[in-house]
């Protein structure tokens, strides 16, 4: 409160002897004629009492007459704390840049500062004292919706006109548990919202030109699609490289969603020739009786219900490239032992074929199953293992390696923005908390539903943590706080990430600088720099 009315005490006249002289009674008379009162009641007590007579009695605690309070008195302090609590209000009015309005509970205007009049165009003293309904749609009225729910609303993107953008904030009045207005603030983000509109629209053009391009000339970098720069990422796409220059079987372990045809797909970009196919084939969503076909293609009239021009099978299609198996231990015991005959014996049988076709491929295989486990109980073959599990990579699951959510929830935002057409702020501070707490049993896959949702809803431009997945609110590592809701840069949620980072092998090393460079992956003098730039105590 900026001002309020003066003390009780401060306004007691102790001297009685105006009343008693103008009464002509004893003090004992004017206690029984006049209203008492203890003087650290609260003026909204004391003031009904002025409807009974001008004069209240004032006593302490202890019942001791202490003297008088006189009506004119009163109403002099209640008088000037008004004056002084307008005085505050208007220069505070006047001196704020922002579009303050406040209505009254019928919906008029009684408050429109100079800001207002600047956003609108509409005078101060054309609008207050009038519905606020004859200036703007009432379906536009935010403040208005305010005043009749309750509900007060923060940093919100709002249209009161066709040709204007506000973000306003807006709180109802209440007087004795009774709503009796409601205030608003709005800054004019108009050209902001605009030119928004307009980069989005020229980087969708980008993007659509950068797409085109890929077509007619594929991205010579081929790990550009997969997406992080965690340690555990970093050494993958080296073991990639050494594999690069030969043609091994390549078996690729990992949950499922982490993206382990991703990974495939990078490793055949790496090691074959620019145009070579890249056959992929689910082994888990082909039933028994039709993977022989599929896999080795079929002749005319093989069997019934065949294509009477015959097939060719994935195998013939991979012709000089890769053929990627994935989910390779939901395969068929006996389709098990055709494709090891066919990895030794590099020829194979079309169904329904006398002669035998040459097969010019390389493998690469993926599952999320314990492929040895499953050997030791008898479903999948100890040959057929040995013989795909040349050279073996793991893909770590996505909450083994969190620092990778920033990036990758960046990449998301920006393909289903463009998509959808959504022109996305950012991601706010408490949503990428959210994100990089959860644990992630869907991993990649997962990820990128949420982000396709929290774009789907946010209408507005802003991605709001409401809109998470109801198991992302339950589901999370630990409790956090946030301190802002604030939309951040991606080289700010990095930086503070890898500060975070920094730290834990730091704790972890027990402040041993080298041994962290190592578990880091970086050099010394690069950590010393990093520590330095991200503010981290080097002694």
């Amino acid at each position: 409160m900026m001002h309020k009315l003066p003390p009780v005490y401060q306004l007691i006249q102790s001297d009685l002897s105006p009343l008693l002289g103008e009464q002509a009674v004893c003090v004992e008379e004017l206690r029984l004629q006049l209203p008492v009162a203890r003087h650290d009641q609260p003026w909204s007590e004391l003031i009904p009492l002025f409807a009974e007579s001008p004069y209240i009695l004032m006593e302490d605690a202890v019942g001791t007459l202490l003297g008088y309070l006189a009506q004119s008195d009163a109403l002099q302090a209640v008088f000037c704390s008004y004056e002084y609590l307008q005085a505050y209000f208007e220069t505070i009015l006047d001196t704020t840049d922002a579009s303050v309005t406040v209505i009254d509970e019928h919906g008029r205007v009684v408050v429109w500062t100079e800001g207002a009049e600047q956003i609108f165009s509409l005078k101060a003293a054309d609008v207050i004292g009038k519905p606020i309904t004859q200036f703007f749609p009432v379906e536009m009225l935010q403040t208005l919706k305010t005043l009749r729910t309750g509900e007060s609303v923060h940093r919100r993107q709002h249209q009161p006109r066709e040709d204007l953008f506000v973000l306003i904030n807006t709180k109802p009045i209440r007087l004795h548990e009774r709503i009796v207005g409601s205030v608003a603030s709005e800054t004019d983000v108009t050209s902001q919202v605009r030119l928004n509109q307009e980069l989005y629209n020229a980087t969708k053009k980008v993007h659509h030109l950068q797409q085109e391009v890929a077509k007619l000339s594929p991205s010579p970098d081929p790990f550009h699609q997969i997406k992080g720069t965690s340690l555990a990422i970093r050494q993958i796409k080296e073991m990639l490289k050494k594999v690069g220059s030969t043609h091994v079987t390549v078996l690729i372990l990992g949950e499922s969603g982490v993206g382990k045809e991703v990974f495939a797909k990078a490793t055949h970009d790496i090691r074959e020739a620019a145009g070579a196919p890249f056959v992929a084939i689910n082994c888990g969503a082909i039933t028994p009786t039709l993977f022989e076909s599929e896999l080795f293609g079929y002749e005319k009239g093989a069997f019934s219900g065949a294509d009477q021009k015959g097939k060719k099978g994935m195998i013939e299609l991979a012709r000089g490239g890769t053929l990627f198996l994935d989910e390779v231990g939901e395969m068929p015991l006996d389709m098990q032992v055709k494709l090891l005959r066919v990895l030794q014996e590099k020829k194979y049988f079309p169904v329904g074929g006398t002669r035998q076709i040459e097969a010019d491929f390389r493998v690469i295989a993926a599952t999320n199953k314990d492929l040895a486990e499953l050997v030791k109980e008898g479903k999948f073959r100890e040959d057929l293992f040995y013989r795909l599990n040349v050279v073996t990579i793991k893909i770590p699951p996505l909450r083994e390696r969190i620092e990778d959510i920033i990036e990758l929830s960046h990449f998301f935002l920006y393909e289903f923005s463009v998509r959808y057409n959504r022109p996305v702020q950012g991601i706010s501070q408490n949503v990428m908390q959210a994100l990089l707490q959860y644990d992630w049993p869907g991993n990649i896959r997962e990820l990128r539903n949420t982000i396709e949702r929290l774009v789907v809803f946010a209408t507005d431009g802003i991605i709001k943590e409401e809109d998470l997945p109801f198991s992302l609110q339950t589901k999370q590592r630990t409790p956090y706080t946030s301190i802002r809701d604030d939309l951040v840069s991606l080289e700010q949620e990095l930086n503070q990430y890898e500060k975070r980072v920094i730290q834990h092998a730091l704790d972890q090393e027990h402040g041993n600088k080298l041994a962290a460079a190592k578990r880091l992956g970086i050099s010394r003098a690069t950590l010393y720099n990093k520590m330095n730039k991200l503010g981290i105590p080097i002694s």
